[in-house]
């Protein structure tokens, strides 16, 4: 006999889990029809839903440990963007069947992720379907001191964390789409790009103070700062010679910056600087294991102006990805 639904949830995500449940700011936790969690005064609660689909948003072959890894991180770089602290997160599991083997791996890759950063699992849901993952998080950040996409002015830095294309890059190795000579070290780096991203949760609570706005960058740079100038009503000059990048994705194509403007599932941030603040926050992120670059700036005629050695290149047919394209 199969596992019934409530011994699946007491098994894998409940006390008898690998996920650490203690936090003293959860009065109920799963068990009940709802969860309740203390919001400590003077914080505001922010909230990030992402879910995954197998087939769209990772290979069929995907392992279970990777999914879940994938399915937190994505709500923890929504986090990062807003300067957040997370806190607690909510699991929406959709199964074609109740795998013991699946589920063991599924458990651990989500508790992996959120015993490092201190979440509890306080509720959710599971059902029977086609493979579906949803990952609520809530974070606190104090009152008045989180960043959004509304908040870049005219002289602005631009900034972007990490390397851009790596995600892409593992994508397209992933689906067996690219053949290109690679060390087995490389091959894994990049695929370990897209399947475990990196949240740059510490970089954005650094931000607070600091950035006037903020986005991670999930549907690739063009799309995700395309979004900070629609919200703040201004345009862009992106050096792409400044683009942090790896030398494979560099030299995969004549028109190499493609990929690293359009691909997503990087989750690095992409933030808008006030010029004053640059040696304050180049000093603040000096500890970091997180490097940042400049690769532009925030103009006051709306419009995008991607340059290559001071030349203006055609952006008309590039774009990030589209859900419903």
């Amino acid at each position: 006999m199969g596992l019934s639904e409530f011994d699946l949830i007491t098994r894998y995500f409940g006390q008898d889990g690998a996920l650490d449940q203690c936090r003293s700011d959860v009065e109920l936790g799963i068990g009940d029809d709802a969860a309740i969690v203390n919001i400590p005064a003077g914080q505001s609660l922010v909230m990030s839903l992402d879910t995954l689909v197998s087939g769209v948003h990772f290979p069929d072959n995907t392992s279970a440990e990777d999914i879940a890894y994938k399915a937190l991180a994505v709500n923890l770089s929504d986090m990062a963007a807003m300067a957040a602290e997370p806190s607690w997160l909510l699991l929406g599991l959709t199964l074609p069947q109740a795998d013991a083997d699946w589920l063991e791996g599924f458990s651990r890759g989500l508790a992996q992720l959120a015993n490092q950063h201190g979440l509890a699992l306080i509720g959710g849901d599971t059902t029977h379907g086609p493979l579906t993952v949803s990952v609520q998080v809530n974070g606190l950040v104090p009152q008045g001191q989180a960043l959004r996409r509304s908040g870049a002015q005219p002289g602005d830095l631009i900034y972007v964390s990490g390397q851009l294309g790596d995600a892409g890059l593992g994508l397209k190795l992933a689906l067996a789409e690219l053949d290109i000579e690679l060390s087995s070290q490389r091959r894994q780096y990049f695929l370990q790009r897209l399947n475990h991203p990196t949240p740059r949760l510490e970089l954005g609570l650094a931000l607070r103070g600091l950035a006037t706005a903020a986005i991670d960058v999930s549907d690739g740079l063009l799309a995700d700062l395309g979004h900070i100038l629609q919200a703040s009503r201004m345009g862009a000059s992106i050096n792409i010679e400044q683009l942090p990048l790896a030398d494979e994705v560099r030299g995969l194509t004549e028109q190499w910056w493609c990929m690293p403007l359009t691909a997503g599932d990087d989750y690095e941030l992409c933030f808008t600087l006030p010029p004053e603040k640059q040696a304050q926050f180049e000093k603040t992120i000096r500890a970091m294991e997180c490097p940042c670059r400049c690769i532009g700036r925030i103009d006051a005629e709306p419009g995008l102006n991607l340059l290559l050695d001071g030349r203006r290149i055609d952006s008309e047919n590039l774009k990030g990805y589209l859900h419903f394209d």
